[in-house]
């Protein structure tokens, strides 16, 4: 028999003993011999099974093998010994997020937090585990933790600006990454997710100059090409932003996003076949890139090429049934072809692109989309596009009336005294005024799928607006004897339209189509820059633009000329609803209520269409209307 006395002294040997192969393991582990260490780790553990440094960096051997099941496994077994152990829990979460079991990983670090207060970069860990579980308000929270216990902790500052954004806080976000960056000036990683949040915010420049920072620390960076392209796109600087692409494209060839922004690039510069290549590749590197498919779909439109459009935004959407561009994109196309019947479902994504300009309204009375009797209700009508856009659906207000409808037509305030009268309305109102009562609401963009347009039953071709006799007679007065045929001018739209720089033209360009000996008279309330010294050099086009309060004042205008050669504009819509001649000249590829081929309109009848052959190039559609206000004769024009 062995006494009590005996037995300690062995276990205190062979404690000794596993402790010594113990030491010589850690020896090993220090100097990178990973199959020795864990050799001598496993001799420690079979004579002291519950010795906690050898389950404990058992553990991070396993890490660093990436068996991060093993790792847990053998981290778990030394928590089970010591249970209060920060740095046990710590690297137990380490484990659990390289497995991706976050949420797990998160609670491992944030009782490793609790267990040690002075533990920062547990709540830090806490923070990125959270942040990629995308609950970014208690990442936050972690990273605030972080930075209590340790204020110069650059990293924590960079994460928590990361979950900022995330939260669509930009501006706080880029107070964080400055932060970083006082702590850790140059750092790219800052730099990049900085020029992201500045771009959001629309600060061009101040992005720009942060993404030239970061070059200047890694010009190998690709992904940093890639932001500082996009901004560049933003800017208008299509050809400098293709130069970006194409660098990161050198750096990495096979990413998808670098050839997809590189499209994007090349079709903003109107080289819509090798956008249309840079897309197949985005595809090819990526078959499920949504993005691509729908940019894809975007420069087959503007090659001409609508059906293989469709069948791209198609594939875009049976990736994701809910992308409102897509969708939206796909309405457009088929509208334009005369796609009525599903272009209008379509056209009700609107409200959940982003870059719509429209103005969404909360009602708690129905939306009426023709469901239901309106006969003895009152329906307001409110405007939820662009002025061109609300003259043009105007028009469905007489339907409502002649169903027994009351109507209140709310427009912007430009509209308002052009419109006060208008067939079928009650009262107009302008926006921001107080509404009266009324039971059902529609905006004027939802009329025509509410009435099941199409083509042949458009209401009121002929026009269905007038301008007010007492400002006729003034501009009359303006205007003095008529001498000949006068032409209204509009050569260009608003500068913010998504189209602008296909559908508005340079007056030093319009002007080639205008023969001389006619009385020019221009419709245009404001004018840019670059044509103010053009219209200097012509005096034979009258400029009434700061005398035209609203559109009253333009109306009168309308009906006192022979006929508008417009831009396609909200001019364009407001000669042709007044039934006056209108001759709108259009890009290659138009806004969709021009649909395609046709010379006429079924929304106006006044209307003729003059359509660019080819992108970009006018002199066809110049020589065209040339010839045709040529033909023109003081004798058809009396006044």
């Amino acid at each position: 028999m062995i006494s009590e006395a005996d037995n300690s002294a062995a276990d205190g040997a062979q404690n000794a003993v596993a402790q010594t192969r113990f030491l010589e393991g850690w020896g090993f582990h220090q100097k990178g011999e990973f199959a020795r260490a864990e050799e001598k780790y496993r001799q420690t553990l079979d004579l002291q099974p519950r010795h906690f440094d050898a389950l404990h960096l058992r553990g991070i051997l396993a890490v660093q093998k990436a068996a991060f099941a093993e790792a847990v496994a053998w981290i778990e077994k030394a928590i089970a010994v010591a249970p209060a152990n920060a740095t046990a829990r710590f690297n137990l979460g380490v484990a659990l997020e390289k497995q991706g079991q976050l949420q797990a990983a998160a609670d491992s670090f944030g009782a490793a937090a609790e267990l040690r207060a002075d533990y920062a970069d547990a709540s830090y860990q806490r923070g990125n585990a959270l942040r990629m579980l995308g609950q970014h308000g208690a990442a936050i929270t972690a990273y605030d933790k972080a930075l209590q216990i340790k204020p110069g902790h650059a990293d924590a500052f960079i994460d928590r600006g990361i979950s900022l954004w995330q939260l669509g806080q930009a501006e706080a976000a880029v107070e964080s990454y400055d932060q970083a960056l006082r702590l850790r000036p140059g750092s790219v990683e800052a730099l990049i997710n900085r020029g992201v949040a500045l771009r959001a915010l629309n600060r061009l420049p101040e992005a720009i100059a942060g993404f030239n920072q970061a070059i200047a620390q890694k010009s190998e960076h690709y992904g940093v090409y890639i932001n500082r392209g996009a901004a560049l796109t933003d800017l208008g600087d299509h050809t400098a932003a293709l130069a970006d692409f194409d660098k990161a494209i050198q750096l990495r060839p096979d990413n998808a996003n670098a050839h997809l922004n590189r499209g994007v690039a090349l079709a903003d510069l109107g080289r819509n076949e090798a956008a249309l290549a840079s897309f197949d590749k985005a595809i090819q590197l990526n078959p499920a890139h949504v993005d691509a498919h729908f940019n894809r779909g975007g420069a087959l439109v503007d090659l001409g090429r609508r059906a293989e459009a469709l069948q791209s935004y198609e594939k875009a959407l049976a990736l994701d049934p809910l992308n409102a561009d897509a969708h939206w994109n796909m309405c457009l196309c088929r509208l334009q072809v005369g796609d009525f019947e599903r272009g209008w479902v379509g056209h009700e994504w609107r409200w959940k692109v982003q870059k719509q300009p429209l103005v969404s309204r909360s009602f708690v009375q129905p939306l009426w989309l023709g469901d239901r009797p309106v006969r003895g209700k009152t329906i307001l009508l409110y405007a939820d596009q662009g002025l061109g856009d609300t003259l043009q659906f105007c028009r469905y207000a007489s339907l409502l009336r002649e169903r027994g409808a009351a109507v209140i037509l709310e427009v912007p305030k430009a509209l308002v005294s052009f419109l006060t009268g208008l067939d079928g309305v009650a009262r107009v109102v302008a926006f921001g005024d107080d509404l009266p009562t009324f039971d059902l609401q529609c905006p004027l963009g939802s009329l025509a799928l509410a009435f099941k347009t199409d083509a042949g039953n458009i209401p009121k071709p002929g026009g269905y607006l007038q301008a007010s006799g007492k400002a006729r007679e003034g501009w009359r007065a303006r205007l003095g004897p008529k001498t000949g045929p006068r032409v209204g001018l509009v050569w260009s739209g608003n500068t913010r339209h998504r189209n602008d720089r296909n559908r508005s033209i340079p007056l030093a360009d319009f002007v080639k189509m205008l023969p001389p000996g006619l009385d020019y008279i221009s419709l245009q309330k404001e004018v840019r820059r670059e044509d103010q010294d053009v219209l200097r050099t012509r005096p034979d086009i009258r400029q009434f633009g700061e005398n035209l309060a609203d559109f009253s004042d333009t109306a009168a205008l309308c009906d006192l000329v022979d006929v508008i050669v417009s831009v396609d504009t909200s001019v364009a819509h407001l000669a042709g609803a007044m039934g006056r001649p209108v001759w709108i000249v259009l890009p290659f590829n138009p806004d969709w209520r021009w649909m395609l081929e046709r010379s006429d309109s079924p929304w106006y009848a006044a209307a003729r269409l003059y359509r660019q052959r080819r992108l970009g190039d006018w002199s066809v559609v110049f020589n065209e209307v040339k010839a045709d206000l040529r033909g023109l004769s003081a004798a058809s024009f009396a006044d």
